[in-house]
């Protein structure tokens, strides 16, 4: 089995464990990891923050970007183009700047300024699954690995503690993100951390 196969076969496992998963223990996840971001002193002293907005599948990302607008922070979200794997770092003022999009998940409209990877501080980044260790698991389409190979600043994965495998295939692409939020807490390079 080629680590493409591996993977694709690993989605179809953790998209029916997140489907089992009870609509309260998600709720109660959500809550937690968002305020564990919120917590995070590089999320706190970043100027501008790149996140995405939650699908019903995913975390609940409202209340970082609630937080961070509140917050007098620049929040932009990703925008996906036409052309296949590429997205556009999009700023937002409001989250009623935000359409349904390509994959009908919400997104910046075309008409909000387009950043660059430099010019964010932190980053929140999705993933189906993943390994303290940072390795990722995303839905296939290679928008975050792009994203991440042009970034340099702090980011961290979003992912349930019952969605984690420590087994996740990789190929040279596959870009690491050295802190992964959970409910239970924060993990650095595959080690749980305090929050200083």
């Amino acid at each position: 089995m080629t680590i493409a196969e591996e993977k694709q076969e690993l989605r179809l496992r953790v998209r029916a464990q997140e489907r089992a998963l009870s609509p309260r223990y998600k709720e109660e996840s959500d809550a937690a990891i968002a305020d564990r971001v919120r917590a995070l002193p590089d999320y706190r002293e970043a100027h501008t923050v790149f996140s995405f907005f939650g699908t019903k599948r995913e975390i609940n990302t409202r209340p970082i970007l609630e937080d961070a607008l509140r917050a007098g922070k620049r929040l932009c979200l990703p925008l996906c183009t036409e052309v296949p794997g590429i997205m556009e770092l999009r700023a937002v003022t409001s989250l009623d700047d935000l359409v349904p999009g390509v994959f009908g998940i919400l997104e910046p409209s075309a008409s909000c300024p387009i950043l660059t990877p430099d010019e964010v501080d932190f980053a929140v980044l999705p993933c189906l699954s993943c390994g303290r260790a940072g390795r990722r698991l995303g839905q296939g389409g290679g928008y975050y690995d792009r994203f991440l190979t042009a970034y340099r600043g702090s980011a961290v994965l979003l992912c349930r503690e019952m969605l984690l495998h420590e087994d996740i295939p990789v190929e040279p692409h596959d870009m690491p993100v050295p802190w992964v939020v959970t409910e239970k807490g924060l993990y650095e390079d595959g080690v749980p951390a305090r929050l200083e």
